[in-house]
């Protein structure tokens, strides 16, 4: 069940890193791809269209070349997803496999299905509150929920 509840709206400002081995996901999906776990992010955490967030959520897909990803002790290809948010975000443990559940369908599908799911990783870091940098500022996570409540 997703989190339909009032939410904290700083629980949500996050970078993702996809990282994925050269050749996983066609370059020209690499913007919806992108894009649709974004979305699937926010909206689970009722930020949808929130006009302070939605300009902050940021990422970057990192390509490893063949060879160079390793699962099981050898060379594998490898989907990562990657996001770094205050430790408040997935709070819940709907959202956490809400989340993954989503996330995996989303590169399943991108890539065609020749990604196996069982080499599609989900995975969450959480950063010091205070260190939330936009445009020259240290956000602490009260400034930016009360960015978020104006947004």
């Amino acid at each position: 069940m997703v989190r339909t509840e009032s939410l904290n709206p700083f629980e949500a400002v996050m970078p993702l890193t996809l990282l994925i081995t050269e050749g996983v996901l066609p370059k020209h999906r690499h913007q919806s791809t992108m894009a649709s776990l974004s979305e699937a992010f926010l909206r689970l955490h009722g930020l949808a269209g929130n006009q302070f967030f939605t300009p902050n959520v940021i990422g970057h897909i990192t390509e490893l070349p063949a060879g160079s990803t390793y699962a099981g002790l050898e060379p594998t290809p490898v989907a990562i997803v990657e996001w770094l948010t205050p430790s408040f975000a997935f709070a819940t443990r709907d959202i956490q496999n809400t989340y993954v559940a989503e996330a995996t369908d989303i590169l399943f599908e991108a890539c065609d299905g020749k990604q196996p799911r069982e080499r599609i990783w989900v995975n969450l870091k959480y950063a010091v509150d205070g260190m939330w940098g936009i445009g020259g500022k240290a956000y602490t996570n009260q400034e930016l929920g009360a960015a978020a409540a104006q947004g």
